[in-house]
């Protein structure tokens, strides 16, 4: 799972708040189109620094056919989602529209399932413009209400996820349960101890598709 990756970052003195330093602990990453089908990356990340853009909008990531741009840190805020909560506490990625729009996507996904695998998270912590603000946005995949293009992108995140996983049988989980976890956990003399044998074996569980 690999894309082109580039920093570079607008100043703190870029107008209209589009950087201002203001630390974020993001809980979510929220997705966009650019809304321009003629523009690359590149063109995106210029227009943040550019004197004649007059809005007040910024964003994390921009990505398409051949690279991802990150033009704010992770961990500041950015103004994309049309909403406080959603500025304070989510990562912005924008799609461009240009170009091979497929290879775009599919570098999307493969940069945010990156972004949620760094971060332990999975495609529930996945929001688009639209859950924030209720602008039709990313509009790609709006398809007249449907939004079958959002739960495709979904999925093909969750097969970036998915590839190179680790999968146990369920018997192979069990056997090694029953060997030396609860042995672990019967022979153990703090609660520390106890709990890190029973995550453990909800690990293996969970691993192998058995319920808790």
């Amino acid at each position: 799972m690999t894309v082109n990756y580039l920093v570079n970052h607008i100043p703190t003195s870029t107008p209209l708040e589009r950087r201002t330093g203001r630390r974020i602990t993001a809980t979510t990453i929220t997705i966009h189109n650019t809304g321009n089908p003629t523009s690359t990356a590149a063109n995106e990340r210029d227009w943040l620094t550019n004197p004649s853009n007059k809005r007040k909008a910024s964003w994390h990531i921009v990505v398409d056919e051949n690279v991802a741009i990150e033009a704010v840190p992770l961990n500041e805020r950015a103004l994309h989602a049309g909403d406080a909560t959603g500025n304070n506490t989510s990562i912005g990625v924008e799609i461009c529209e240009s170009g091979d729009y497929g290879k775009t996507l599919d570098n999307a996904a493969t940069l945010v399932a990156k972004l949620l695998k760094e971060r332990g998270w999975g495609v529930d912590r996945l929001r688009r413009h639209y859950d924030w603000s209720g602008k039709i946005c990313p509009r790609l995949m709006y398809d007249g209400g449907e939004w079958t293009g959002w739960a495709a992108f979904k999925d093909a995140v969750q097969a970036k996820l998915d590839e190179g996983a680790i999968t146990v049988k369920a018997e192979d989980a069990n056997a090694i349960i029953a060997k030396y976890l609860q042995p672990a956990y019967a022979s153990a003399k703090t609660k520390a101890e106890k709990d890190e044998a029973h995550r453990l074996a909800e690990a293996l569980r969970k691993a192998s598709g058995q319920k808790k």
